[in-house]
């Protein structure tokens, strides 16, 4: 039986492409694969297993489950089939890279496209696709490049189960032409680049000339590098010391009632339920819960000046506010004191937290810029630019739109489609979550529940770029980054 607190890992077989819905809401979405109808798809989706709750996780005994896909009455629509593992719990990370040499010539016109398929095999003699190299062009010689893979996922923790290897030629229509395959194990492949990973692959070759004459040659792949570190965690990050929060909020007319700012005495506005609803869950991640807080967009005293960086408590040398109650009074403050104005330009504050993040890039700090807008924004191009900067920073942006505006400038920020570019340059991360305050409004008016779910989708991504970050940089948990004083700013925040 399965452990209360194990992990289910899931791997989907079917059509296409296909959205596995769980408990309702959307769980995940694999890759698409084109022109084919057996596709074998490579992302998984991991299950946390409670012994305690009712969990209808595949619905029939044992691991794997078969079930015809409907929704076209009628029509036979093909066959999704399911398989299941209790995932073990090896954290560590394996980076590899191989080559060959004298691959089989599968293409009429020009020499082969090959590729690499991994399987790990399961509890019941079948494999499971686990990893596919990218396609080397126009080649017998190919050099794959590096990539790095969970040992779970290559292994799920037993170095001793087989792994298959099978090299294929791409083909655009995907009847991809096999070469030849291996077998290995993780305890082989840990040894490096030695005689022991030398594979040799055989094939059959005709000769034109003579038709019924068959040869056999020979192939090799060979394991040029074998890596092995331990996947961090968000939480060892945490534990290791962790950065500061940026939070600000825009426009400003807070007197009418149909302003997102009004201030009605019974109810807090949509801005200070935004506020209160992250800023709750990010503060226990710092120590001192000393946050600066800035607005922009907006005329500001004495002399009505524009400031689209402006801090809410009106001191410019130390805009830091204690903690949420802080940043709410200083909210609500500098509602009586400015006025709306536009332009409304994203790209000063994000530059702004982009200069302090650029001044501590030793995994001491990580910088969260919490963004509340009613989805005008007058500056897109340098917003990009901006935020394509920021992405090789320690930092990450959250942007609520409140208000019934049109959101598609913030969804093209968010970039989880495609990702945000600027001068033909691609954004080194995905940095950019957005998300539309409207979609957590409870019409029951249980506004608790709604905040705890908005917290939690604006703050899903927050530990996995983080984690990105830090292993771009080659920056372990475990190192002791030395104390970080921000620049020209007073008091010194405390890790």
């Amino acid at each position: 039986g399965q452990k209360a607190g194990a992990k289910l890992l899931f791997v989907h077989y079917c059509k296409i492409e296909i959205t596995v819905v769980y408990s309702i809401a959307c769980f995940g979405r694999t890759e698409v694969i084109d022109n084919t109808l057996n596709p074998d798809f490579v992302r998984k989706y991991i299950l946390d297993y409670f012994f305690e709750e009712k969990q209808n996780l595949l619905g029939s005994p044992g691991s794997h489950l078969e079930k015809p896909l409907g929704g076209i009455p009628g029509k036979n629509c093909g066959t999704i089939i399911l398989t299941a593992e209790e995932l073990g719990n090896c954290r560590d990370c394996a980076t590899m890279q191989f080559c060959a040499n004298k691959l089989d010539k599968k293409d009429f016109f020009g020499r082969s496209d090959p590729f690499m398929m991994f399987y790990r095999s399961n509890e019941d003699g079948t494999f499971t696709i686990c990893h596919k190299t990218e396609v080397v062009k126009n080649t017998l010689n190919p050099v794959w490049q590096p990539f790095t893979i969970p040992v779970r996922a290559l292994c799920n923790g037993d170095y001793d189960r087989s792994i298959k290897v099978e090299v294929y030629d791409w083909d655009r229509d995907g009847s991809h032409d096999f070469i030849g395959e291996f077998t290995t194990s993780y305890r082989e492949l840990s040894r490096g680049q030695s005689q022991f990973n030398v594979y040799e692959m055989w094939f059959v070759l005709i000769c034109w000339c003579k038709p019924s004459v068959l040869c056999c040659s020979i192939t090799q792949v060979t394991l040029l590098s074998f890596l092995v570190e331990a996947e961090h965690t968000f939480l060892d990050y945490i534990k290791a010391g962790y950065g500061r929060k940026y939070t600000q909020s825009p426009s400003w007319n807070p007197s009418q009632s149909t302003s997102l700012h009004y201030m009605n005495p019974y109810q807090m506005n949509a801005y200070a339920m935004a506020l209160k609803a992250v800023g709750e869950i990010i503060q226990d991640y710092d120590s001192d819960k000393m946050f600066p807080a800035l607005g922009f967009g907006a005329k500001i005293p004495p002399d009505g000046r524009v400031s689209h960086e402006f801090p809410l408590n009106g001191n410019v040398d130390n805009p830091y506010c204690n903690g949420m109650e802080g940043i709410l009074e200083a909210y609500h403050e500098s509602l009586k004191t400015v006025q709306l104005y536009g332009p409304t330009n994203f790209a000063p504050v994000i530059n702004h937290v982009a200069r302090y993040a650029a001044a501590v890039q030793d995994g001491s700090q990580y910088f969260v810029l919490l963004i509340i807008t009613d989805g005008v924004i007058s500056d897109m191009a340098q917003t990009k630019e901006a935020i394509v900067n920021a992405a090789k920073l320690p930092m990450s942006i959250i942007i609520v739109g409140v208000g019934q505006a049109e959101f598609d400038a913030m969804v093209e920020l968010d970039g989880d489609d495609v990702r945000i570019s600027s001068r033909g340059k691609l954004a080194e991360r995905d940095i950019v979550q957005f998300v539309p305050f409207r979609d957590y409004m409870d019409r029951t008016g249980n506004h608790v529940l709604s905040m705890a779910r908005l917290a939690k989708d604006v703050l899903a991504e927050i530990p996995d770029q983080l984690i990105l970050y830090m292993k771009s940089r080659g920056i372990k948990p475990n190192q002791t980054p030395p104390d970080y004083s921000p620049p020209g700013l007073s008091p010194t925040p405390t890790v």
